[in-house]
């Protein structure tokens, strides 16, 4: 029997789908690995991208020839904060944090700092957003 924080939770896909051969299906992931995969999901689309929910996203691209000065910092905060808000509802945010660790890789590390409602257990996420999307790959 399931649970009633884990039916919160939830169960879904993983992301990208990747099928287990053996098992003959797909590969599921659950509880606070849903919760991240949502978030990188949510933090890498851009707003009008989903046909049925065209308010989803975050629209991080639009800024990767932006100065990284503290009113671009503040803009990128706020577009997480109302993507969070309005399309991650099992999470309440506790911090957020841009850090550019990797000035000359041209990645700024986004820490995302978060309670699960369900359990009322903390977690932090970092996503790594590249700058330099696709730079030196050969071709």
């Amino acid at each position: 029997m399931v649970n009633r924080s884990e039916a919160y939770l939830g169960t879904g896909w993983g992301f990208p789908p990747t099928f287990d051969r053996a098992a003959r299906q797909v590969k599921l992931v659950s509880s606070q690995d849903d919760i991240y995969e949502s978030l990188q999901i949510l933090l890498t689309t851009s707003l009008g991208e989903r046909v049925m929910q065209p308010t989803y996203g975050c629209n991080l691209t639009e800024l990767l020839f932006e100065p990284l000065s503290p009113s671009v910092v503040s803009h990128v905060k706020e577009l997480i904060r109302t993507a969070i808000l309005y399309h991650e509802p099992r999470i309440r945010l506790e911090a957020l944090d841009l850090s550019l660790n990797q000035p000359l890789e041209g990645v700024v590390d986004i820490q995302i700092d978060f309670t699960i409602l369900s359990t009322n257990s903390r977690f932090s996420y970092v996503y790594p957003f590249y700058l330099n999307e696709g730079a030196g790959l050969a071709g």
